[in-house]
């Protein structure tokens, strides 16, 4: 069988391999000692009586070294070449192997019961919460999430992703009817009083308007009357409209019950019962809507929003010092904390790890050991001998060792035995 280089076996199965030489070594010198042994005493059993047990030990050592040797040897080859029957098993029976691998795997292992037995009595959560509540764990785990989103956000198609957002819009923004809800909205807000601090602020902005503007009102109306009228009757005009503007607004502002406030609620009501119940004041709404949002510019505006938020979120991935990475290791410290501290919540999530991980085994256990099953129907047949030799040949190479000693053991014995019996 051929071997694999040394150079492309890891370093345990290169350390596996001289210990399975050294071994092998060893076993093949027992072998060699009990022959020479054997032949030194069957040459001189004549003249010296005792070598007779000698010989008889070194002889039934040597059988049992064989036949342990074509033991060991027949579960990975077939011994000296030979196409011997019920030799060479792991290469021949490879895929059964590993289907009753895969079946005993599946059969023991992933029981429901045996998984949930075991995740019962260990306490998932609370040795997940005191490695979160590390610093450098919960950076650690946050860097890693910042990873994964990264390769997902670059794997993203931006036209899909943007076509996604237009349909949304389309589908959530701009298809249903804009006038009930938003009239229903503007109803609550003028029957709570929410305006009024827009109001107070439209007016706030009036007065500074007018106060660094008075040079507008400077022939404001004054240019509309006759020529005839004296210019100080003109002046006097644009002085008196500024002054009753200023008082105008001051008034408003001043008095929370002035009647233009009132007017201004009046007007807002109407425009919110109009949405609601008035066709054409909801269809005048459905235009203006379509005109602002048509095709083009809902395109656009998905573009932008999707490349907004994708650079943004890249940007903020990648610096270890930005806010999102800095709020998401501070929050994944926090949720260590409390299941390190919190026993409900360390139950709760024991008991949802668990509940998940029996759902799991029991739906797709068969699936789960078929993966033993599949990958060691793709090995080589070659290569799976090897593998299995070098896991276990060294354990393997104490049975010849073993065997030696025994079949001396039992020479002597049966020799022994004899002599006493017949001479």
């Amino acid at each position: 069988m051929a071997r694999t280089p040394t150079a492309l076996l890891s370093p345990a199965d290169q350390e596996r391999r001289r210990a399975l030489r050294r071994m092998k070594g060893v076993a093949l010198g027992a072998l060699i000692g009990m022959a020479v042994i054997f032949a030194v005493a069957f040459a001189f059993q004549r003249d010296v009586t005792w070598l007779q047990y000698v010989r008889a030990a070194a002889e039934g050592g040597m059988v049992g070294a064989l036949a342990d040797w074509f033991a060991v040897t027949a579960l990975f080859r077939h011994p000296l070449g030979l196409p011997i029957p019920h030799t060479a098993i792991i290469p021949r029976r490879k895929d059964e192997i590993g289907r009753q691998l895969g079946e005993f795997v599946e059969t023991n292992f992933l029981e429901g019961d045996v998984v949930r037995t075991k995740l019962e009595s260990t306490p998932l959560a609370a040795r997940a919460g005191a490695w979160l509540a590390e610093p450098a764990h919960a950076e650690r785990l946050a860097a890693e999430g910042a990873t994964l989103a990264t390769s997902i956000l670059r794997a993203l198609s931006d036209e899909d992703v943007q076509g996604l957002i237009e349909d949304l819009a389309r589908e959530h923004l701009l298809s249903p009817d804009w006038g009930p809800s938003v009239g229903g909205w503007l109803e609550r807000v003028v029957s709570s009083g929410a305006h009024h601090g827009a109001v107070d602020l439209a007016f706030d902005n009036i007065a500074v308007w007018l106060g660094n503007n008075r040079e507008v009102f400077q022939g404001l109306v004054s240019q509309r009357l006759p020529a005839w009228v004296p210019s100080l009757a003109l002046r006097l005009v644009d002085d008196t409209i500024y002054r009753e503007a200023v008082s105008f607004v001051d008034a408003v502002r001043a008095d929370p019950r002035h009647q233009a406030r009132g007017a201004i609620d009046g007007y807002l009501a109407r425009l919110a019962d109009n949405l609601q119940h008035d066709p054409a004041t909801m269809m005048r709404l459905e235009e203006a809507k379509a005109s602002v949002f048509d095709s083009p510019r809902v395109r656009q505006l998905a573009a932008d929003a999707w490349n907004t938020a994708k650079t943004g979120l890249l940007t903020a991935l990648a610096d270890p010092d930005s806010a999102l990475r800095r709020r998401a290791s501070a929050a994944l410290a926090e949720v260590g904390v409390r299941l390190q501290n919190d026993e409900t919540l360390q139950r709760r999530v024991d008991g949802w790890v668990t509940d998940a991980a029996v759902f799991v085994v029991g739906r797709y256990r068969h699936d789960i050991a078929s993966i033993i099953t599949d990958t060691v129907e793709r090995w080589d047949a070659e290569e799976t001998t090897e593998k299995i030799e070098l896991m276990v040949g060294r354990d393997l190479q104490y049975i010849r060792l073993n065997g030696t000693i025994v079949g001396a053991l039992a020479g002597l014995a049966i020799f022994t035995i004899a002599h006493l019996f017949w001479g």
